[in-house]
């Protein structure tokens, strides 16, 4: 017995130390994984679009580089903010004479193209080429502007290759380099209204235009000029000859309320409008009843008839509606006649 008990606790005291190694060996293999996870780097987190910083900014004139590239971009510049002076009727050399009227690009396109909401340049080389409705083919950006030329300065096209026409895409390149794409999508064209479901009223909008526009835009939308001896005007006119012809994308009600909606009256932004949706509709067909130049061959406009925007007020078209509910609407019937019978989604 005694010899079996001295057995028992030999064995015992073994288990022990077998037990304390153990815990030692554990404890010491802790010890040496913190310490390796403690040195190791941490994991990347992974980053997504919405979670990154855009770092861009609107570029502004003193960015401009001072090299011939440079002296090519602000020629640009200058020709988008004094066209009537360098391109226009008040153009030296008459051989330049493009623009038919004394507009300047940038009463449109305003601060020289650099304002959301007013069809703005920035990232816009970036969506050229383009397949364009009315003129039915992938067109580029020297054809577009050429498009503004004839219709907005009621004038003739230049030659693509022409020093003003590249001096005009340097300053827009310039604009639309390294635009992200969801600021370049903010700044696309401008912005978009809920329409009513009723005609746009001019005698409504003359009202509108009474109380909000006739200070800067005069009784007849004459506008004010800059000054004797100075060319283009410090307000532009909005009616009579010195102005856009009836061929021109803003003689359109829907694409004049879209402007209006986020630059009049002056101070408005797309952010902080001062006008209505409703209120824009209205105005946007007063202001189209003011006479204005005609726009030669309007026919041959959209060679595919049905792609022809609904708010174009001139013929012909592939519907039954009436000129009238074309320029003043109300256009949602327009629009649901086009989707069931051409599967065309329409917004203008």
């Amino acid at each position: 017995m005694e010899e079996k008990a001295k057995q028992i606790q030999l064995l015992t005291r073994r288990l022990y130390v077998f037990i304390g190694v153990l815990v030692i060996f554990t404890l010491v293999n802790w010890m040496i994984l913190s310490a390796y996870n403690n040195t190791k780097a941490p994991l990347p987190i992974e980053s997504t679009e919405s979670t990154i910083a855009t770092s861009w900014s609107l570029k502004s004139l003193a960015e401009i580089p001072k090299d011939q590239a440079g002296a090519k971009i602000r020629y640009g510049y200058e020709l988008i903010i004094n066209t009537a002076e360098l391109i226009g009727p008040r153009a030296k050399d008459a051989s330049l004479r493009y623009a038919g009227n004394n507009l300047a690009c940038n009463n449109c396109h305003l601060d020289a193209g650099r304002k959301i909401g007013s069809g703005s340049f920035v990232g816009v080389s970036n969506r050229f080429p383009q397949f364009r409705g009315r003129e039915n083919k992938i067109g580029n950006l020297e054809e577009r502007i050429n498009g503004c030329l004839e219709r907005s300065m009621n004038g003739r096209t230049m030659s693509e290759d022409a020093k003003e026409m590249q001096a005009m895409i340097a300053y827009m390149d310039w604009l639309s380099q390294d635009v992200p794409e969801d600021i370049e999508k903010k700044y696309k064209g401008y912005v978009s209204i809920k329409l009513p479901n009723e005609a746009a009223d001019p005698s409504i909008g003359k009202q509108l235009y009474t109380k909000k526009c006739t200070v800067c835009h005069q009784t007849n939308g004459e506008g004010i000029p800059k000054g004797e001896g100075l060319a283009g005007y410090l307000y532009p006119p909005l009616g009579g000859h010195d102005t856009y012809n009836d061929g021109a994308g803003m003689h359109r009600v829907i694409t004049a309320a879209e402007f209006l909606k986020a630059n009049m009256p002056f101070g408005a932004t797309y952010d902080a409008p001062q006008l209505s949706d409703t209120e824009a509709y209205h105005l946007a067909a007063y202001i189209n009843t003011f006479t204005r130049p005609e726009k030669s061959n309007k026919t041959a406009d959209f060679p595919d008839k049905k792609l022809k925007p609904v708010s174009t007020p001139y013929g012909p078209w592939v519907d039954s509606f009436s000129q009238k509910q074309h320029q003043f609407g109300p256009f949602q019937p327009i629009m649901d006649f086009y989707q069931k019978e051409y599967q065309l989604v329409k917004k203008k």
